[in-house]
């Protein structure tokens, strides 16, 4: 059952999107008639008329947000997060791709499956192979590389439970991997179909160079969700490793010198020395960097953002 008349929040970061503004709250108001909820628009900085166009639509159930600087994404999303005062908190693109019509059956997805997340996949894209082919790249990754098995880790529509939103730590460009970072913190995570329109007003952010981006963060995420409060396990690991190359070298030098063997200016030798002192210093890294990570985490809580202005109509 649906929890008693939810406060639903939908977080939809901006840029250059002034055709579109309009529209999509003409579209979330008509998807979501019978439910209290809260529009945040988060504007990143756009250089056209989107905050203008925001403004001008004087909708009670609208915050918008300014920030001070183009901060992308993934830093939207968050100050958006944070912002959220919803029992569910949806997150979808202000582009008018996803569709709100899908909302109500991804929310009852969420409570009736007892999950953290509902994520959308798009069966029939509407986009160019230079969005879809680094999507390719990054859902066949995580695939191999986790448990988390989804089809479209690239769909921005997604429901969350409160807890889940705002526990999720975004930076970089993150939003990507949104499904991932909360599948590695413990989330339980369901898949639905969702519709998918094609691009009708304004310019896509992306091209090719996505591709390495997206390898580049996969490859973040895996190390920084893995190892961030437990370096050691990575660092200390490759250093022992090492290490333990160099010394079994080096006992076999040693049992050869014993045996009366001249044993000086042979390359394995050299090699031996440095695999034992670069795996010493591996492991040294790992104690400094989880050093580094406790005063990380025990230091004040800043905001990887700043807000310019915010924006509430009155009702």
């Amino acid at each position: 059952m649906l929890k008693s008349n939810p406060l639903l929040s939908l977080v939809v970061p901006l840029y250059n999107e002034e055709e579109n503004v309009s529209i999509l709250c003409e579209k979330v108001e008509r998807a979501l008639t019978n439910y209290k909820y809260e529009l945040i628009l988060i504007d990143d900085c756009s250089n056209d008329n989107t905050k203008e166009n925001i403004k001008s639509l004087k909708n009670p159930n609208v915050t918008l947000i300014e920030l001070k600087k183009n901060y992308g994404q993934s830093l939207a999303m968050s100050a958006g997060f944070d912002f959220a005062n919803g029992d569910y908190i949806i997150t979808l693109d202000g582009d008018l791709q996803n569709d709100p019509s899908d909302i109500p059956k991804m929310v009852n997805k969420l409570i009736e499956d007892d999950v953290d997340v509902v994520t959308g996949y798009r069966k029939n894209r509407k986009d160019s192979i230079l969005k879809t082919f680094p999507s390719k790249i990054a859902n066949f990754l995580i695939r191999k590389l986790t448990k988390l098995k989804i089809k479209d880790q690239g769909c921005a529509l997604k429901v969350f439970t409160r807890e889940t939103a705002k526990s999720l730590k975004l930076y970089g460009e993150m939003h990507r991997f949104i499904n991932l970072a909360a599948y590695l913190d413990g989330a339980k995570i369901s898949e639905i179909k969702v519709l998918h329109h094609p691009r009708r007003y304004g310019v896509s952010k992306y091209g090719l160079s996505r591709t390495f981006k997206v390898v580049n963060d996969l490859l973040l995420i895996l190390f920084q969700r893995k190892f961030l409060q437990k370096p050691i396990y990575f660092f200390g690991n490759i250093g022992l490793i090492i290490f333990s190359v160099g010394s079994v070298l080096g006992i076999y030098f040693l049992i050869i010198r014993l045996m009366g063997e001249d044993i000086w200016g042979r390359p394995l030798l050299i090699l031996a020395v440095l695999l034992i002192i670069v795996g010493i210093q591996f492991f040294s890294i790992g104690i400094l960097y989880d050093l580094l990570m406790k005063t990380y985490f025990e230091s004040q809580d800043k905001k990887p953002y700043r807000i310019r202005k915010v924006f509430k109509f009155d009702a």
